[in-house]
């Protein structure tokens, strides 16, 4: 229950120093985009100087947590606030930004691990992949709703750069190819039928998801981004969950 406590720290400071810092970087941005200009920083519901020092003391607080959970948690901890905070920044200069925000959260279980073994086994990493690409694929199509205004400020995206059409099927390469780390992953730890069956209930989500949205009518897009996937984080955490409890 210590470490468990100290991993729920740890995920809870980093995402709302990654979140903060997002806010921060963006402002501007933020204030220039119909969609995003409600926002608190560009609202002037908060000071840019409230946010700099809660994006402080949420890191601050990762890095303590990563220190009482090991060495190796506490030796990583910088790379990991590079990671969350740096996104923010990498829509300036490339189009694959949406990579980046998949590692973002795909180190999540890979450092999960690192966090309760002291050590990393590499087949974990594979689900590090999946997470990736999942997140990748639904932040390019999450990003479809700003084309005209990247392109209009010249901020990359992959929309921006090839087009809805071209991203919507990257989307879905990217998504068929995080279903294939998932079945690799019920491969390699041997997870039995109540996993596969889990695997495939995402798949039939996540065509769901591909299937409310298209390049002429983006109108179900906060269905698809926020309601699907976390309905497809918990069919998964559950089937995962049960296959391991049925092994025991």
């Amino acid at each position: 229950m210590r470490t468990l406590g100290w991993i729920l720290v740890a995920m809870v400071a980093a995402r709302s120093a990654a979140m903060a810092f997002n806010r921060l970087a963006d402002a501007r941005l933020d204030a220039a985009n119909p969609r995003t200009a409600a926002r608190a920083l560009p609202a002037g519901l908060l000071s840019a100087g409230f946010v700099a020092w809660f994006t402080v003391v949420a890191s601050a607080i990762f890095v303590v947590a990563a220190w009482r959970l090991n060495r190796l948690t506490l030796v990583l901890a910088p790379v990991v606030l590079v990671v969350l905070l740096g996104y923010s920044l990498t829509k300036r200069f490339t189009r694959w930004s949406h990579l980046v925000l998949g590692l973002a959260l795909g180190i999540a279980p890979s450092a999960a691990w690192i966090a309760v073994r002291g050590s990393l086994d590499w087949r974990i990493v594979v689900l590090t992949a999946a997470v990736l690409l999942w997140v990748a694929g639904f932040d390019i199509l999450y990003a479809c709703q700003d084309f005209e205004h990247d392109r209009s400020v010249g901020l990359n995206s992959v929309p921006q750069a090839f087009g809805l059409n071209a991203a919507f099927w990257l989307a879905r390469l990217f998504h068929a190819g995080m279903l294939a780390l998932l079945v690799w992953i019920c491969v390699l730890f041997a997870l039995g039928p109540i996993a596969y069956a889990g695997v495939a209930v995402v798949a039939a989500l996540l065509l769901y998801e591909h299937l409310i949205v298209s390049p002429a009518d983006l109108s179900r897009m906060n269905a698809a981004f926020f309601t699907m996937n976390g309905v497809i984080s918990f069919v998964f955490f559950v089937a995962v969950a049960a296959a391991l409890l049925v092994r025991r």
